[in-house]
């Protein structure tokens, strides 16, 4: 391993590069569209309702590799050229958005329905009530799984190398076609989404304790 490194170091630090922008954009994206289709799931609204529930059921259940190889090349062929990387993003966004919206829909279904009642009896309006009393707290409540979610994402953006996104696994398949050294070339790589998980899901639970 040591040679792969010392050789490919280069190859291999571009790679955690592409591997962790996509992982913050995604993470970001993820995380708004996430809340919003959540808060859908749970308007008065029913035909809101629907559409969140549709949203979250469709990403939810279609393999993230289908999600990204649709806009791999699908979405180029009729509509708009765009690259592996992007590609990847969007559909590891939209994936991992679903999982989000479950989660935090949860957090606000376990908030004390009162809250939002009493929010509303001083004048606030339902979206006030949910931005500034509901949200909060339930953000809090769902950090540990919110956690998981955020290192889940980390790894399956590995799913980038099937569309050419030139990240981790991508160098990964490249070293390894170059130096027929598989077991090393993938045990480096492993040590490198190591370095990126583990710093994560140390901070997570940091912020579990600190919000506890």
């Amino acid at each position: 391993m040591i040679n792969i490194i010392t050789h490919y170091g280069h190859q291999l630090l571009i790679g955690l590069g592409w591997t962790v922008l996509s992982s913050v954009l995604a993470l970001f994206f993820s995380l708004i569209i996430g809340s919003l289709f959540a808060i859908m799931e749970v308007l008065p609204n029913k035909y809101a309702r629907v559409l969140g529930r549709a949203y979250v059921e469709i990403f939810r259940n279609i393999p993230l590799l289908v999600i990204t190889m649709f806009f791999y090349l699908v979405i180029p062929l009729y509509f708009v050229k765009i690259n592996g990387f992007t590609a990847g993003t969007i559909g590891l966004t939209l994936y991992t958005s679903a999982f989000i919206a479950e989660t935090v829909r949860s957090g606000i279904q376990s908030v004390d329905p009162g809250q939002m009642e009493g929010a509303r009896s001083v004048g606030m309006t339902y979206w006030q009530s949910m931005r500034q009393i509901i949200l909060p707290q339930a953000f809090k409540i769902v950090i540990p799984p919110l956690g998981n979610q955020f290192i889940n994402l980390v790894k399956n953006s590995s799913v980038l190398a099937f569309v050419a996104g030139f990240d981790l696994m991508y160098q990964a398949n490249s070293i390894a076609s170059a130096t027929f050294d598989t077991i090393n070339s993938y045990f480096a790589v492993g040590i490198m989404y190591l370095i990126v998980t583990l710093p994560l899901s140390y901070y997570m639970r940091y912020l579990e304790k600190k919000v506890a």
